[in-house]
C-alpha cells in the first residue's frame, strides 16, 4: 500500500505522519552514500541531514515547490481533466516550479501552458505538504486575464469554465484543490 492509498482512509494527523515517515525513510535510502565522493553518508548530529564524513557534503531531504491555482472568471471558475484522474473528475491547474523562476511566474507559465489563459493579481491562498514523493503544494487564486481556451493536450484532457451550479465531479476533501474550490464556492 502507498501512502497515496491512505488518503481517504485515515485522519489527517495520522496521513501526515505516515507521509513524512515514508519520506524520511526514502531520503535516508537514497542519500546512503555521497554523491560527491561516494563514501558511506551518516546522520548529521542535531538536523535532520545526512553528513558525508570524508568530504563534509551535507544532504537534507528535497522539497520541489508546486503550485496550484483557481482562476475565476466574474462567477465561473476555471477547472481541467488529467488522464490521471478517476473519471469525470476535474481539478485547478497545477505545475512544478522550475529552477530560477518564482511563484508567480510559474503560475502564469502554468495556466498559459495548459490552457492558453492569461491571469492577472495572484493572490496566495494556502499550502499544504504533497508528499507524493516530495512536494510543497503552494494554493493561489486568481483572475480571468485574458485568452481563449487552447488545450495543451500532453498536459491536460480538457478545461471548461463551470458555475456553481454545474460544477463537475471535484477533488475530495483533505487536499488543497478542494479547499481552494470550496472557498471559491462559498464565495457564491
Amino acid at each position: 500500500m502507498r501512502v497515496r492509498d491512505l488518503f481517504s482512509m485515515i485522519p489527517p494527523e495520522e496521513l501526515a505522519i505516515a507521509a513524512f515517515a515514508v519520506r524520511i525513510a526514502g531520503f535516508d535510502r537514497a542519500t546512503r552514500f555521497c554523491s560527491r565522493c561516494g563514501e558511506k553518508t551518516r546522520p548529521a548530529a542535531g538536523e535532520r541531514a545526512r553528513f558525508c564524513p570524508s568530504c563534509s557534503q551535507v544532504f537534507y531531504p528535497r522539497v520541489s515547490p508546486a503550485v496550484i491555482v483557481l482562476v475565476q472568471k466574474g462567477d465561473q471558475v476555471l477547472l481541467a481533466r488529467s488522464a490521471r484522474f478517476p473519471p469525470g473528475m476535474y481539478s485547478l491547474i497545477a505545475g512544478f516550479v522550475e529552477p530560477a523562476e518564482n511563484l508567480d511566474h510559474a503560475i502564469r507559465r502554468e495556466v498559459l501552458e495548459e490552457t492558453g489563459i492569461q491571469v492577472k493579481n495572484i493572490r496566495y491562498f494556502g499550502s499544504e505538504p504533497w508528499p507524493f514523493p516530495d512536494s510543497l503544494m503552494i494554493g493561489f487564486v486568481a483572475e480571468y486575464a485574458g485568452g481563449e481556451l487552447k488545450i495543451d493536450h500532453h498536459e491536460i484532457e480538457s478545461a471548461f469554465w463551470f458555475d456553481r451550479e454545474n460544477l463537475p465531479l471535484i477533488p475530495e476533501r483533505m487536499s488543497i484543490s478542494r479547499a481552494l474550490i470550496d472557498w471559491w464556492i462559498s464565495k457564491g
